[in-house]
């Protein structure tokens, strides 16, 4: 009996391993596509007013561009240090945009209620299918870019942001 509790055990434990490997590798964000941040910047969204806004105005700027929902318990987690971050960099010629993929209401609503210091934009489902050509393969929120002046997407973050690790990659461009 104590053998198959063992075995069993065992058996388990291996299974586990192998189900967080292969979830890490399934939901790790891939390269971008070639031509993703050129199809970014060509887009217009319109933002938590209302107001069609196009987003090449940010072009030749350092871009943080979080993807994220008002359903998403992390994405709002984070926004509270996002803004204050972007108070921290905004003489340094750096954007942090948020595309919510959410409809325009939820948007509206939250931005009305939390105050958020950056640009929310409505991104609904077209912002799904950009944050997958960024390298969001798995569609998962929050997902972050950081794009270089340069238009490269110099990194990637799936999940919730640790903040400290966003400052060294911006303070490393």
């Amino acid at each position: 009996m104590k053998k198959n509790a063992v075995l069993f055990g065992g058996v388990a434990i291996l299974f586990a391993v192998f189900g967080i490997f292969f979830a890490n590798e399934r939901l790790a964000p891939a390269p971008a596509q070639p031509s993703a941040v050129s199809t970014f910047l060509s887009q217009s969204m319109k933002d938590a007013n209302g107001q069609v806004q196009p987003l090449s105005q940010w072009k030749d700027r350092t871009l943080v561009v979080n993807f994220w929902a008002t359903w998403c318990a992390p994405c709002v987690d984070e926004m509270p240090e996002l803004s204050a971050l972007q108070q921290e960099i905004s003489s340094q010629n750096i954007q942090i945009l948020g595309i919510g993929i959410d409809s325009a209401s939820n948007i509206a609503d939250f931005a009305r209620k939390y105050r958020i210091s950056y640009p929310l934009y409505v991104g609904g489902i077209d912002g799904s299918e950009l944050s997958r050509a960024l390298g969001n393969q798995g569609g998962g929120l929050p997902f972050t870019v950081i794009i270089g002046r340069d238009g490269q997407v110099k990194k990637t973050y799936l999940g919730r942001l640790k903040m400290e690790e966003l400052r060294k990659s911006l303070s490393g461009l």
